[in-house]
């Protein structure tokens, strides 16, 4: 089986290279032509009952499964946010499979665990957080979930054992009730993040005027109105970078807001998080600081694969408070020491993968100057779409933020017919949403493939659809 894996895994290897290389010149279409079911109907009914070579497994990946996927990757992918990939991140994750480590607890994987507190904080420096976030404080500190989802959720169960003093563990959502507050433009993780930790849905909190960003003013006198309702305020929701337009809200005030209110405050920078690591897009986490928790999916702009995403808080005791559970058969002397880290207290599920190993390999093999340079890329190529749309007459550019672009007709009905169109194209792939009550597209730049002439040729082919 050994001589079987080595071959396989090394035609694997050829067979990844070739199929980055034809991205790179946009051979394969975005979308595969594929009606519901064609994989289906190519598949048999029944499991096999002898052992197949890893050979013909292989073949028949690239044969049936490669042709039914849409490529991430592809250079004219633009649609909702970037998930990336690379070289070293493949490779992490070949080796990460293979050790099979788990590594739920200090005592269950020393190194697994301590190199994940190593990469945090690294993460954490580099993208200009407060000391406050790192392990090495001693209060906080970062943790890799699989998604921006399980960090929502998370960080609505580390406010609510801080707001309710630790009770919630016993009584559970019992008494005055909790209340989790947004912006309507937060990502529909945080409503589900608060339907699945019992809050319901969350309150919706209005825009400043004139803008896409939460009300700081607004959330204080909602605040005030629901305590003196009776109700429990615990958490409020902020955004870095909004999935429709890639708004930032105000962290600073909102901040201020729920230190005075002792309300928890998480901030989901899932996507616009990462730009803080080139100087000149620190800003979009200004306040920061006054965060109990934060977020960034390393596998949106950081070429890491999915799924990798950071959640850091300065707040360790509330959440591990919230999440800790010790049966006899998990304890450990170490862990009674109190001088290790457990990541299965700062996440929902027991078990877990070797996390870290590919986070440290695309640092590493990357540097943080390489990681800047993949994101001022994106920028860069979103800056010339946007002002391509930004030329054309009868297109309106309605927001242009890092390496989103978001345009539209200038009609709703005409917009629709280019959507329309668009998604008969199998060529390209934009996203399409409703901003301030009006159709538009989305386009997100973050494929490594992009270049000057696949962007004008994608532009190319929007404007003979319209």
């Amino acid at each position: 089986m050994s001589q079987d894996f080595e071959a396989a895994s090394a035609e694997a290897s050829r067979l990844l290279s070739d199929h980055w290389r034809a991205l790179a010149q946009q051979e394969p279409p975005v979308f595969p032509d594929l009606s519901p079911g064609s994989l289906l109907s190519s598949l048999p009914a029944a499991a096999p009952e002898e052992a197949e070579p890893l050979a013909d497994l292989l073949e028949d990946t690239w044969n049936l499964v490669v042709p039914g996927l849409v490529h991430w990757q592809h250079p004219a992918f633009l649609g909702y946010y970037p998930t990336n990939n690379s070289p070293a991140s493949v490779l992490a994750e070949l080796l990460t499979a293979g050790l099979g480590v788990q590594g739920m607890m200090w005592a269950t994987s020393p190194a697994s665990t301590e190199l994940e507190q190593v990469v945090t904080d690294w993460l954490a420096k580099a993208l200009g957080l407060p000391e406050a976030f790192c392990h090495s404080s001693g209060t906080g500190g970062g943790v890799i979930q699989d998604s921006a989802s399980s960090a929502i959720v998370v960080a609505i169960a580390a406010g609510l054992h801080r707001v309710s003093r630790g009770r919630w563990r016993v009584t559970g959502l019992r008494g005055r009730r909790p209340r989790l507050y947004c912006s309507d433009q937060a990502n529909s993780c945080v409503t589900k993040g608060s339907r699945v930790t019992g809050l319901g849905e969350p309150h919706i909190i209005p825009r400043t005027p004139g803008t896409r960003q939460l009300d700081p003013h607004a959330l204080e006198v909602q605040i005030a109105a629901d305590r003196a309702a009776g109700l429990l305020p615990a958490v409020v929701v902020a955004t870095v970078g909004t999935t429709g337009t890639c708004a930032i809200d105000s962290i600073e005030e909102i901040g201020r807001v729920c230190r005075r209110e002792d309300v928890w405050l998480h901030v989901d920078a899932a996507y616009a998080g990462s730009a803080a690591l080139c100087p000149e897009f620190r800003h979009v986490n200004d306040g920061v600081g006054l965060a109990d928790s934060y977020a960034v999916n390393a596998h949106k702009w950081l070429r890491a694969g999915n799924p990798c995403d950071v959640l850091w808080t300065t707040d360790r005791a509330s959440l591990t408070g919230a999440l800790g559970i010790t049966p006899p058969y998990l304890h450990h002397p170490a862990t009674e020491s109190t001088g290790v880290v457990d990541f299965r207290d700062w996440q929902i599920p027991l078990g877990r993968p070797m996390r870290a190993l590919k986070l440290w390999y695309v640092i590493r093999a990357h540097g943080l100057r390489g990681l800047r340079s993949v994101i001022r890329h994106d920028v860069r190529m979103a800056t010339l779409f946007a002002d391509l749309v930004d030329q054309e007459e009868g297109f309106h550019l309605e927001a242009a933020a890092l390496g989103l672009v978001v345009f539209r007709r200038t009609t709703d009905e005409a917009t629709q017919t280019l959507i329309n169109r668009l998604r008969s194209d199998h060529s390209i792939l934009c996203t399409p949403d409703i901003v301030d009550g009006r159709r538009v597209v989305r386009a997100a730049f973050g494929s490594p493939y992009t270049t000057p002439e696949s962007v004008r040729r994608t532009w190319e082919k929007i404007r003979s659809h319209a």
